[in-house]
């Protein structure tokens, strides 16, 4: 068990590929779309599944890959506002633009989930809030562990959605009721984040105009990204309200490329029946419905509704969870 944190070391190669883009320029600022949406689905599947976990392991070294994803976000929208700076606001720019979205979306949001969930006000929880700062979301701290935590698989979840509701509409749907959700929990809170997040996109546009929109784009990206994650992590799994949760109301993956390299964000859930347990110590449920790929190749899925809705139809009635 001593190396047991090593194969999550190869989550950090996407923040470390994005900013080396980043520095160099030219097309190697798309070194990471191509690595994460083309590479990474068919790897993916290569290395297939496990169900091997280890819940009583000691977590050190993998307490400093979660900082260091973290912190990654902090290094990648710097060297991103660098980057454009010296070069403007060009076709090759919009493509590190995207490369860092994908990079803060599938590392840093995934990092501030899980520091997210740590004793409030620890350094760690105001390195999830800083983090969640740098793409504009800082209040899904709030609705996911007050709201979301609460409600999740019943309809009045907004980060859960039925069977026929397509990623487009989710989107469109979640992100104010997210934030208006945030805003019912913990006014005050919401109200500073926002106006933090505000001031300091207006502070970017009186810098440079190119700044202010790449910073937001990079932000829009990443939160793209998490709410592709909402989606898949509870599509069409619905519970009562009077209903005690299980883990038949949340999507497994067992897929190795996956796990190691979103901090085993696809054990879902096992987070849900324990929220406080530290990534590296989730485990499998047998009971719980089994996605047919893993993330990478999910998120191609999900974008073209009808075939996505009938795999996991498919996979819910494998289960017997439906």
């Amino acid at each position: 068990m001593r190396w047991t944190w090593l194969p999550h070391v190869w989550g950090l190669l996407t923040p470390a590929v994005t900013l080396a883009g980043l520095l160099i320029g030219g097309w190697w600022m798309a070194s990471t779309l191509v690595l994460l949406l083309i590479i990474y689905p068919v790897v993916d599947q290569v290395l297939g599944t496990s169900i091997t976990t280890h819940p009583l392991q000691e977590g050190r070294a993998h307490n400093i890959i979660v900082h260091l994803h973290a912190l990654g976000v902090l290094v990648v929208v710097t060297a991103l506002l660098w980057r454009v700076s010296i070069d403007g606001f060009t076709a090759m720019t919009a493509m590190g633009l995207l490369s860092a979205g994908i990079s803060n979306g599938a590392s840093g949001i995934v990092s501030a989930h899980e520091l997210g969930h740590r004793r409030p006000r620890s350094a760690s929880w105001w390195l999830a809030r800083t983090t969640l700062f740098s793409v504009l979301y800082a209040h899904f701290t709030t609705e996911h562990n007050h709201t979301h935590h609460r409600h999740w698989a019943r309809d009045v979840d907004p980060t859960s959605s039925p069977w026929g509701r397509s990623i487009y509409a989710h989107f469109v749907r979640t992100v104010p009721l997210q934030l208006k959700g945030a805003w019912a929990s913990r006014r005050k809170d919401t109200a500073r984040v926002l106006c933090l997040e505000a001031t300091f996109v207006i502070v970017l546009s009186v810098l440079a105009w190119p700044l202010s929109l790449a910073f937001v784009a990079q932000a829009g990206v990443a939160v793209y990204l998490l709410e592709f994650v909402n989606y898949l992590q509870h599509h069409g799994l619905r519970r009562g309200d009077d209903e005690r949760p299980n883990a038949t109301h949340a999507w497994e993956s067992r897929h190795r490329l996956s796990r190691w390299t979103l901090m085993e964000l696809p054990l879902h859930p096992s987070h849900h029946m324990k929220s406080s347990t530290r990534y590296e110590r989730l485990g499998v449920h047998d009971e719980a419905p089994q996605l047919p790929f893993g993330y990478y190749a999910m998120f191609w899925l999900a974008h073209v509704p009808p075939v996505f809705g009938r795999l996991l139809r498919k996979q819910v009635n494998a289960a017997g969870a439906a």
